[in-house]
């Protein structure tokens, strides 16, 4: 099938990261994308009530359709009705939630060319509103995970549009982002950080 955006230009989606065989991963996670990851935290927050998250949803219009059968329909060409904003969205904590989940198989660093500026504006508008936006980046090739709070991610984007460094390090994942450790239930635990640099953002703007 073949999806193009409202400028006409085909789509071409981002390649997830290649199955996973090493050592680290179980059997029951190989082949798993950050995306099949996360939902199925999502699902584990929804059935303890801990937070209401899910993938948002494409708009797209179709614009043909193949019937090899009578009772079946294939879509072969459709357009996105408007670009993209962000992966997922939620409630937490009677917060609302909004974020963007990156893979990369570079063990050093994430390029920025893998955010677009309209997810960048509407993470700004959601921090404006008092919302948390926020960046998972998974490093396939080293099965690492951090949440990028919007403010981090935000620095390193404006550095780009200066004219420096155009992806963040993983040196700087490291200093200023918040590693999420796999566990069990769920694999995913983001929450869990998110809740760290919230509650530092709350303390910060309470002392002003």
């Amino acid at each position: 099938m073949t999806i193009r955006y409202p400028n006409g230009q085909k789509y071409v989606p981002v390649q997830r990261a290649e199955r996973q065989h090493t050592s680290q991963l179980s059997y029951s996670n190989r082949g798993k994308t950050l995306e099949d990851e996360l939902n199925d935290s999502n699902e584990y927050y929804l059935s303890r009530n801990i937070a209401v998250i899910h993938k948002k949803p494409v708009p797209i219009q179709v614009v043909n359709v193949h019937y090899p059968a009578r009772s079946a329909a294939v879509i072969t060409e459709a357009y996105f009705r408007t670009p993209s904003t962000t992966d997922f969205n939620g409630v937490w904590k009677g917060k609302y939630i909004d974020f963007e989940a990156k893979e990369t198989k570079n063990k050093t660093s994430f390029p920025l060319q893998n955010i677009h500026e309209h997810q960048v504006d509407h993470m700004e508008s959601v921090t404006a509103q008092n919302g948390i936006a926020f960046l998972i980046v998974r490093f396939s090739s080293l099965n690492r995970y951090f949440v990028v709070p919007y403010k981090m991610m935000k620095e390193k984007w404006d550095r780009m549009k200066a004219g420096g460094r155009k992806s963040i390090t993983l040196a700087e994942f490291e200093e200023a982002a918040h590693e999420i450790i796999p566990g069990f239930m769920p694999k995913l635990d983001y929450l869990r950080a998110v809740s760290t640099f919230f509650n530092t953002q709350r303390n910060e703007t309470t002392e002003r």
